[in-house]
């Protein structure tokens, strides 16, 4: 601020705003229904009183409305308000020294001098009436006429001494020399960006009959069982026409035989490209017949996005400005030395024809959004320009509120963490890789706590088409059944790659690869039906997340201590519905151990029992205290899902579990 723009008479400063996403250079995440807190540290010198409120509007709205603030222990100060559309919301902080609060304070403290402290105050309230309209100027004049009558001094004092004048000159009163803030953004998804369960698949290898290519009806065919399980989110590897030049054979050898498959991430051939769907997979009207299919079940179709090309694709004929030419005249494949993707060709976009790039690239979106699809699983996104997704997603968000974008980008975290600030809905996450006690507490402490889950959503993983963890491989079925407990509970948003995770395929390419032998993602699978799968069990873990509210959000997250390293132990509540989930991190070996409970956490009383209804099995146990002992089997089931049920005693003296 310059000098002339300084008013030295605003004397409140406010600092530390919350919600605040690099001081308000991106958006803030919620969903539709949240209360959005705003805290923020205002104080001002000497000791006059403070008022602040909060300024919000949606982004349709012309007027703001106001929220008032209230005051926190050390100069901090909190209002609320609840967000119920999609889209973008703004808030701004108003602070300002409240003289006649100060004055009405300082009134109950006073012994002498009355007459002409009610004068200041008469002063203040004259000037309040003139402001208002109907009842609140009809009590504003009558409180005037308090002050001006001829009783008694104590009388008055006594008669302007109470909440409803303190509420009138709240809404009405001076306001001099207020402190502003600069306006924040508050961004609204709808609820399923918040609380998903993903199921993916590959079509092509969707068919009961081996040796037959799947199609979309074969996909169709699905849906059923893929609902009986619990899922509301169906995400399909690219669907589109697939290059045969450098094709990749199966285990991602280099150069394919006659009847390989080649990798669906080689977009494009003759016979179309990023609008087009393989041919052996059906046509547009199949694929929207799926869309609508699926939503009969209660699930929705996303798509995978990957922005880049075959040498095939339509794109390397008719736009080669798009891609960089080596000086030998070839166009230069996509590698990571020391991988090598000879079957991909990526988008050059420091090109001169930058913009057309940009503009190409999401209408391909718009393509996909005019077919009925709403979520996007975007493919890398770290390889390409950070700004172009800034830009291509708040178009598209711009044009359709309701859209959902999960970025694949296993990168670095601060890169990871500007895609979910610079547009993306949902994220990967590092969770796949994090396997024990320490590990899992201390970074979804990280993701789900101030500052970062203020614009980062996880979607926990662990497994897909490119990462078959070690854990994974020598963990057997239990290591399975770990992280599907893991996922499920610490996430609000989590999926699987489904077929080999159902049936806990653990084998390698090779030792130290995370590539599955005969991955999906060069050849077409043959999945049977199984009577030894995790299909129930993951059915009765996605009913209980449906069932329970506190693990539809990660916000109130806690850990809790054990007395066993292999035993990790943690809370989500949401109002009385209260889940306390203790997981076995060893899928070798039977561990036990105490937990030990913040019962302040739980907001259950130390002195009385409790009941932990085990949601998994339906079995009932009496817990009392904070210490108590678990036992968990990874042969049988390594996790326990308590639901806890608070003792509460009725008048009857009669007592029952909440």
């Amino acid at each position: 601020m310059s000098e002339n723009e300084l008013d030295g008479r605003g004397r409140v400063i406010i600092e530390a705003v919350q919600p605040a996403v690099d001081h308000g250079e991106f958006p803030a995440k919620r969903v539709e229904g949240d209360t959005v807190a705003v805290e923020a540290d205002i104080f001002a010198d000497g000791h006059d009183l403070i008022s602040a409120a909060v300024f919000h509007r949606h982004g349709d709205e012309a007027e703001p409305m106001q929220t008032r603030m209230r005051a926190l222990p050390n100069d901090r100060w909190r209002g609320e308000f609840v967000v119920t559309k999609l889209g973008f919301y703004t808030f701004a902080i108003e602070a300002w020294i409240d003289h006649f609060l100060t004055w009405h304070r300082d009134l109950e403290k006073r012994s002498e001098d009355l007459d002409v402290q009610l004068l200041i105050g008469l002063q203040m309230i004259r000037a309040a009436v003139a402001r208002a309209k109907g009842r609140d100027r009809a009590r504003l004049e009558h409180y005037v006429e308090v002050i001006e009558s001829d009783g008694d001094v104590a009388d008055k004092v006594h008669g302007v001494r109470n909440d409803e004048l303190l509420e009138l000159m709240a809404r009405h009163g001076e306001r001099p020399f207020v402190s502003r803030t600069c306006d924040y953004a508050i961004e609204v998804d709808r609820k399923k960006a918040a609380f998903s369960t993903w199921y993916e698949l590959f079509p092509r290898s969707a068919s009961r009959e081996e040796g037959r290519h799947g199609t979309l009806r074969d996909v169709e065919a699905q849906l059923p069982r893929i609902a009986k399980m619990g899922f509301d989110v169906l995400y399909l590897p690219p669907i589109h026409p697939i290059g045969t030049t450098f094709r990749k054979g199966k285990n991602n050898k280099a150069g394919a035989e006659a009847d390989d498959a080649g990798s669906p991430w080689a977009i494009g051939s003759t016979e179309g490209g990023h609008t087009s769907i393989h041919p052996q997979l059906g046509t547009i009207d199949d694929f929207t017949r799926l869309v609508a299919k699926a939503k009969e079940h209660g699930i929705e179709v996303a798509m995978d996005i990957a922005f880049q090309a075959s040498p095939d694709h339509p794109y390397v004929r008719e736009h080669p400005e798009w891609f960089r030419a080596r000086p030998d005249g070839t166009i230069q494949y996509a590698e990571n030395p020391p991988k090598k993707y000879q079957d991909i060709y990526p988008f050059h976009f420091e090109s001169d024809a930058w913009r057309d790039l940009w503009e190409e690239l999401r209408d391909v979106f718009r393509f996909w959004i005019d077919k009925g699809v709403r979520i996007f699983r975007v493919d890398n996104p770290h390889t390409k320009p950070l700004p172009f997704w800034r830009w291509a997603l708040s178009e598209l968000k711009r044009e359709h509120r309701d859209l959902i974008f999960l970025a694949e980008a296993f990168t670095r975290p601060k890169i990871m963490y500007w895609l979910a600030k610079g547009g993306y809905t949902q994220s990967y996450t590092y969770f796949a890789w994090r396997n024990t006690k320490y590990e899992l507490t201390r970074y979804f402490e990280e993701i789900t706590k101030p500052p970062v889950c203020d614009f980062f959503r996880p979607n926990a993983w662990p497994n897909t088409p490119d990462i078959l963890t070690e854990y994974l491989q020598y963990g057997g079925r239990p290591a399975f059944v770990i992280r599907l407990m893991l996922a499920a509970t610490l996430s609000s948003n989590y999926g699987i790659y489904g077929p080999p995770f159902e049936r806990a395929v653990g084998t390698a390419r090779e030792p130290g690869s995370e590539e599955y032998l005969g991955s999906e993602k060069y050849e077409v699978r043959h999945w049977s039906a199984t009577d030894d799968d995790l299909s129930d069990l993951i059915a009765v873990v996605n009913r209980i997340r449906r069932e329970n509210a506190a693990l539809q959000q990660n916000g109130t997250l806690r850990f809790h201590d054990t007395t066993n390293d292999e035993i990790i132990c943690y809370s989500k509540s949401s109002g009385d519905n209260i889940v306390l989930t203790v997981v076995n991190v060893d899928p070798h070996n039977p561990q036990a151990g105490w937990v030990e409970l913040d019962l302040a956490a739980l907001n259950l009383d130390a002195n009385r029992p409790f009941q932990v209804h085990e949601l998994l099995s339906n079995a009932r146990f009496t817990w009392h205290g904070p210490r108590n002992y678990v036992q968990l089997n990874p042969q049988v089931v390594p996790a326990h899902i308590f639901r806890i049920r608070r003792k509460v005693r009725t008048e009857r003296d009669f007592e029952y579990f909440l």
